[in-house]
């Protein structure tokens, strides 16, 4: 399969930045931009009242730093222990010095997830605030970090898509010679810009977070959606149990988040109507 025209892979190097004996990667500062451009957002949402219900945000401004902290170890060590048992348990089990070396790339956005739920929670309870708004507001920061993750996984050549006689094909330096989607930009396109997109008018336009959990539910329905699109242009993991044709294990591990975002949002609105109801 030959493509008419192809575009050419940039070939970036992965190390931005070279001191010595130590590598600074695009990987690494692509999740540093992410949570950096998040944290930011989140601040600045808890500092406007009028976002919120009875113009009452659920913390202050000095919780976001810890809000951060539990978010970037439940990134990191959900993101590695998602990849090494829900992709690749064969080849890290018979490798496990592998598992730490999360710089050479491979993180499971839904061990991310699954990670992310967890601390958030945990969050919630140590603090003694509502873990609806703040799985709203990590919610809301996290398009960031999936635009420049998906970046960075063009960057490092990885997760590529299938063969494709597309214009849009190319060349990926480890997938073979032959042209492929670059499905890693589709979905920074779709998961991250898009995504932003959407949830600056949930939260600015319909006030979502006067609604608690209505952002996390147009989140995670979104997500779903537009995972399962690019799955159907991302070269599947091989031989994976759950790729069952036409879907792949992606797709498969969507379908939780997309009942999951369904149950979120009837409930938040249910829940609003009520509120409106007594008031």
């Amino acid at each position: 399969m030959t493509a008419l025209l192809l575009l050419t892979f940039p070939n970036i190097d992965p190390v931005a930045l070279a001191i010595g004996p130590i590598a600074i990667k695009w990987y690494g500062l692509a999740y540093m931009a992410g949570l950096i451009l998040g944290w930011l957002y989140v601040r600045w949402l808890v500092s406007t009242p009028e976002l919120w219900r009875s113009d009452k945000p659920p913390f202050g401004v000095e919780r976001v730093d810890d809000l951060l902290l539990f978010m970037t170890i439940a990134i990191i060590v959900g993101g590695r222990l998602g990849q090494v048992l829900l992709y690749d348990p064969s080849f890290y089990f018979a490798n496990p010095a592998e598992i730490v070396k999360v710089w050479k790339g491979g993180m499971s956005f839904h061990g991310a997830v699954i990670a992310s739920a967890i601390a958030l929670l945990l969050f919630a309870r140590q603090f003694n605030v509502s873990a609806r708004s703040v799985m709203d507001l990590s919610c809301a920061a996290s398009p960031f970090g999936l635009f420049f993750g998906r970046i960075a996984n063009f960057i490092n050549s990885e997760h590529w898509g299938r063969i494709s006689d597309s214009p849009l094909a190319m060349v990926f330096p480890n997938g073979g010679p032959v042209p492929r989607h670059p499905s890693q930009l589709y979905e920074a396109v779709l998961e991250g810009l898009v995504m932003l997109g959407i949830i600056l008018v949930a939260v600015h336009v319909w006030k979502g977070l006067k609604r608690p959990g209505l952002v996390t539910g147009i989140w995670l329905a979104w997500y779903a959606i537009a995972r399962m699109i690019c799955e159907f242009f991302r070269e599947p993991e091989p031989t994976h149990a759950l790729n069952i044709e036409p879907f792949t294990a992606g797709q498969v591990y969507c379908v939780p988040m997309l009942l999951l975002g369904i149950y979120f949002i009837v409930s938040a609105r249910r829940a609003a109507e009520q509120t409106k109801a007594v008031a």
